[in-house]
């Protein structure tokens, strides 16, 4: 035993200091309860146990201690760090001694004693800061809490003004306004608080931050006025207010400043002349309502230069505009007349180039083939005419080319560009063969597009369902093919009668296949057969026409079904009529209804030419003339976005409104959560079928991969860009008023899309109240009352609500009312969550199909989301787009 104690204290100088570490912090845990004379004792009954051989190493042992607990006493930035991390949920950190400048994120200044700079960032500090911590670091200069969960500034934070110099709070949950008492750190540089939830007025306050080189505040909820005093900031180089809810007018009077994003807020007005910000190299301030012309507004040389979404009918960037340093360059979405800026030609490194929708006059192909930088190029919706340029394949770096919607002519060029990864030319009058190299590329593409035009290809490599989505108009030219197989085994020697027997076998069989394939079809009795009627047998059939589903009734007040048009917007040179649907749909057979809504009765049809459309009937009609459906109907169409189901035509049968969408293969979010079990096909169930026995292209809804973390967070994400989209990109805004999961779609590739907005101008009268209201289990509480619904005007805190709704329902796999819940009070799924999730229970919330498919902090977190969403106030409702932020920055990580 005592050769053991001698090894022992042999070896102590060498692990002294992870010991001393070690003991350095159970005492410090200890401290708030003992003494430092009972830590003494402690020792002084300890030391006579090892006895003399180890006096000088437990005496060594022993001064390591006191300068610890001398160091952890109560006072001192070491004992106000731990207290911190300690509250906050955090590890205490690794050291190596007994200094707090030792620790990782900690520096020090010179005398080694007062705590200069403390970076925590994504520790998962989680709440309030408290009182007393790190508000007490009186010569703090840096402090990083960034990428935590800290819901709550302490007061004391305020007090660092004097010593303060870098403050960044970004990317956590602090819900609160943003007090004038931010005047306070006259000596900060860098303040970033993006990426939280404050909300109010941007104060005053601000302005006397004359040191301030860096604000960042975007990604908030801030409303109201821009501060005049912020251009006070006389230091200021970059601002960044974007992503929150600002209005007023621009400020403009920035000396020095060279990074400016005021992009995705409600400021108003004309761009006022900034020529003064010499300094200038990025500024985007797309998403606003700012509007008038544009004309010499700018002299510094400009990178990065964002005027999209706005309403601006003239940009002239003047003769002292320097083109030469522009990389990026967007003025997409605005009212813009006139021709392409001539000048284009010398941003000799643009990279990045959108000038689509706007109203430019018709025009050829604008001069552009020299920017061999460009990798980006979208002129979709300008009013090209004339022949693609076949030089555009000098544009060598291109990945993105869009050129969609316009009047171009001709043939299709090479377009062999390496790096081409989208295409779209869709929506022209472009004709003749796709060249065959194209075609060879397309399978290696992500996306492309050739439909509405009069072109001609061999389809043999693509389905049908690829064809019909990116090739919809063209012709196949494919000859009728052999089978290969069998042209194989014949061989010469068999050649003559043998041959021609043959081919008069295989003749007869043919024949004897048709009448048989013939007879099976009249006799087909699935749900979804479409049977066509011929052109002789309608022409016999005068209207009206009456139909009937099992809650509505509905007459097209029609004489004769061939005199009324169809209206097909990318495709108008298709003579489609009211009789073309009839048959579509066998005279709106009940076979072919799909769901029945508050509008009307949905059908699946399959128009002349293999196009598949749901046909949606507004049974209830409106007011509005004839002249006035189309024109909203039309506006409807022109609003196109990845994740909203495209209107694409419509037809008036009388007093009947038919609108005409593109068909959803895997039916909707209603039945693939709660309606039927995952993976399971009825016989019945038109979302899973097919049309084609070849399935390239088509994906099926099946449990692998629809029961998981993954696919639910890609359909939340899909729906909060639309109704983001919905909410920001329109003129004028668009409510959809009607969220829920049965409007809810996925598209052959399981893409989630939002369909029935902005339908409630062309509805009858007697469909406001159910309009206004919104569906049972998706009616925020201000429309509760039917009193109050009937006065408050609809504002896109009531999609907000429904898409909370939504939110719960994935992640909880419940229905909005009908399930069962374990608390009696609680009746439907909004109470049931927004209560776990207020008692920190969310886990409980979480459907078992998903929970072990990702991280389960990511669906905690979404049901956060859910739970603001649904908040019984409107205004404590975040945005869409700060939800999609959100959501974008929570990026699911399948487990293995």
């Amino acid at each position: 035993m005592k050769n053991t104690l001698a090894l022992q204290g042999s070896s102590m100088n060498q692990k002294a200091s992870i010991k001393v570490n070690l003991v350095c912090h159970s005492l410090y845990d200890a401290s708030s309860l003992l003494s430092g004379n009972v830590h003494l004792v402690w020792l002084l009954i300890f030391l006579p146990q090892m006895g003399s051989g180890h006096l000088a190493s437990s005496i060594f042992l022993l001064l390591l201690l006191f300068k610890c607990l001398a160091f952890q006493q109560p006072n001192t930035d070491g004992f106000f760090l731990s207290d911190f991390l300690e509250k906050m949920g955090a590890k205490l950190p690794s050291v190596t001694s007994s200094s707090v400048c030792s620790w990782s994120g900690v520096s020090c200044d010179s005398t080694g004693v007062d705590v200069i700079g403390f970076a925590a960032s994504g520790l998962g500090l989680s709440g309030s800061i408290p009182e007393n911590t790190i508000g007490k670091l009186n010569k703090l200069q840096a402090l990083d809490l960034s990428m935590n969960h800290i819901t709550k500034l302490s007061s004391d934070l305020w007090g660092l003004g004097s010593s303060l110099k870098n403050l960044n709070l970004s990317m956590n949950r602090i819900q609160d306004s943003l007090l004038n008492n931010i005047g306070n750190f006259g000596n900060l540089e860098i303040l970033d608080l993006s990426q939280n939830g404050f909300f109010g007025e941007i104060p005053a306050g601000i302005s006397s931050m004359s040191n301030l080189r860096l604000l960042n505040l975007s990604r908030n909820a801030f409303e109201g006025k821009i501060p005049e005093g912020i251009t006070d900031c006389k230091s200021l180089v970059a601002l960044d207010l974007s992503f929150n809810k600002l209005s007023g007018s621009l400020p403009a009077a920035f000396k020095n400043l060279s990074f400016l994003d005021l992009s995705r807020n409600q400021i108003q007005g004309a761009m006022p002349d900034l020529s003064g910000l010499e300094s200038i190299t990025y500024l985007n301030v797309s998403g606003n309502l700012l509007q008038d012309s544009i004309t010499g507004v700018f002299h510094a040389a400009l990178k990065v230069l964002d005027l999209s979404n706005n309403q601006f009918s003239q940009i002239k960037l003047g003769s002292s505009f320097n083109l030469s340093s522009l990389v990026y360059l967007d003025i997409s979405r605005n009212h813009l007349n006139g021709e392409f800026m001539s000048n284009l030609g010398q941003a000799s490194l643009l990279k990045h180039l959108n000038l689509a929708k706007n109203r430019f006059s018709h025009q050829k192909f604008p001069q552009i083939l020299d920017l061999h930088m460009l990798e980006y190029l979208n002129l979709s919706e300008t009013s090209l005419t004339g022949n693609i340029p076949t030089k555009i394949s000098q544009l060598v770096g291109l990945k993105t080319l869009d050129l969609s919607h316009n009047q171009l002519s001709g043939k299709v060029p090479q377009l062999m560009m390496v790096n081409l990864t989208i295409l779209d030319i869709s929506s022209n009058n472009l004709s003749g063969e796709i060249p065959s190299p194209l075609l060879e590329k397309l399978p290696h593409m992500e996306m492309f597009n050739f439909s509405n035009n009069n072109l001609t290809f061999c389809a043999k490599k693509f389905s049908l369902q690829r064809f019909n989505s990116s090739f919809m108009g063209s012709q196949n030219s494919c000859p009728l093919a052999a089978n290969p197989d069998i042209i194989h085994s014949i061989k010469v020697k068999h050649k003559g009668l043998k041959l021609a027997l043959a081919v008069a076998l295989s003749v007869t069989f043919v024949l004897v296949g048709i009448a048989f394939l013939s007879f099976a079809c009249r006799k087909s009795t699935r749900s979804w057969t479409v049977k066509q009627l011929s052109y002789k047998e309608e022409q016999n059939v005068e209207g009206p026409y009456s139909f009937r589903t099992d809650s509505t009734a509905w007459v097209a007040d029609v004489r004769v079904a061939t005199s009324v048009p169809v209206v097909m917007f990318e495709k108008p040179l298709l003579n489609f009529t009211f009789a073309d649907l009839l048959a579509a749909t066998s005279n709106f057979d009940r076979g072919t209804l799909l769901s029945e809504g508050s509008f009307g009765p949905v059908y699946r049809g399959i128009l002349p030419g293999g196009i598949q459309v749901a046909m949606k009937v507004l049974a209830h009609g409106s007011a509005l003339t004839d002249q006035d459906v189309a024109r909203e109907l039309e506006r409807l169409g022109r609003i196109k976005h990845p994740n909203l189901v495209p209107l694409t035509g419509y037809c008036l049968a009388g007093d009947q409104r038919i609108a005409l969408y593109e068909y959803m293969e895997n039916g909707n979010l209603q039945n693939l959560l709660h309606d039927l079990p995952l993976g399971v096909q009825t016989t019945e169930d038109w979302s899973t079928d097919t049309w084609e026995n070849e399935t390239n292209g088509v994906q099926n809804i099946t449990t692998e991969g629809v029961t998981t973390w993954r696919f639910r967070h890609r359909i939340a994400l899909g729906i909060a860009r639309a109704l983001a989209f919905l909410h920001h990109g329109c003129f004028p805004q668009v409510v959809h008023r009607d969220v829920k999961a049965s409007n809810i779609y996925l598209d052959s590739s399981l893409e989630p899309r939002l369909s029935h907005f902005g339908l409630e101008k062309v509805v009858g009268n007697d469909l406001d109240d159910e309009l206004t209201t919104g569906s049972p289990g998706y009616i925020p509480p201000e429309l509760s009352d039917p009193e109050k619904a009937s006065s408050s005007a609809a504002t896109p805190k009531i999609d907000v609500f429904g898409f909370g709704v939504v939110l719960f329902e994935l992640i909880t796999g419940r229905k909005p009312l009908g399930d069962q819940y374990p608390e009696e009070k609680k009746t439907n799924l909004v109470d049931w969550a927004r209560a776990l999730v207020k008692k920190n229970q969310s886990s409980l919330a979480i459907d078992p199909k998903i929970r072990e498919t990702g991280s389960e902090k990511q669906m905690e977190e979404a049901l956060r989301i859910a739970y603001l969403c649904t908040a019984d106030l409107p205004s404590k409702r975040p945005s869409m787009q700060q939800i999609v932020g959100l959501l974008k920055d929570m990026e699911p990580v399948a487990k293995d």
